[in-house]
């Protein structure tokens, strides 16, 4: 597993906001959000964008929870937000999450995904004890986590954890 380095300077890590549960045949890449994740993804993306935080690209999954939860977002942030639907966010490894956000040479990027994965790709960046320290518990749905690159110890530290 390799750690991304600069460009990006500013990451954004989103998990999807609650999802409903499936119904009877229909596939879990298919699930909406259910009501109060609708609520709860209007109200991360208007607290990110009261912060100033404002990616340069979103990225996000093509599962259905996940690209409701990023049109909150690209609501909240302006029109002009670039928007990137990547089938491979889901069911990804953190590798994976990693390597997109390597790829990417914005100076701010967000990646709108999946727990286990957003949650590990968390703890890889910032580090085990950081992660402890930082979130009691899981990464919760519509929790949102912000990076920057500390260059004096060229490691990702986190700045700010955004809750509903």
């Amino acid at each position: 597993m390799t750690v991304p380095l600069p460009p990006p300077n500013r990451i954004y890590l989103l998990r999807h906001a609650e999802a409903a549960w499936a119904e009877p045949g229909q596939r879990d890449f298919d699930r909406p959000l259910n009501e109060k994740g609708f609520g709860d993804a209007e109200i991360i993306a208007d607290k990110a964008a009261d912060k100033g935080y404002r990616p340069d690209l979103l990225i996000s999954s093509t599962a259905l929870r996940c690209r409701d939860t990023a049109d909150a977002v690209y609501r909240a942030m302006g029109l002009t937000l670039e928007v990137r639907y990547v089938d491979a966010l889901y069911n990804a490894t953190v590798d994976n999450y990693l390597e997109i956000i390597d790829a990417q040479d914005q100076a701010a990027v967000m990646l709108v995904g999946h727990n286990p994965t957003m949650e590990q790709a968390l703890e890889a960046l910032i580090g085990h004890e950081a992660m402890a320290g930082s979130l009691a518990g899981s990464f919760p749905t519509a929790g949102l986590a912000v990076l920057d690159f500390d260059a004096s110890a060229t490691a990702w530290r986190l700045t700010d954890f955004v809750v509903v």
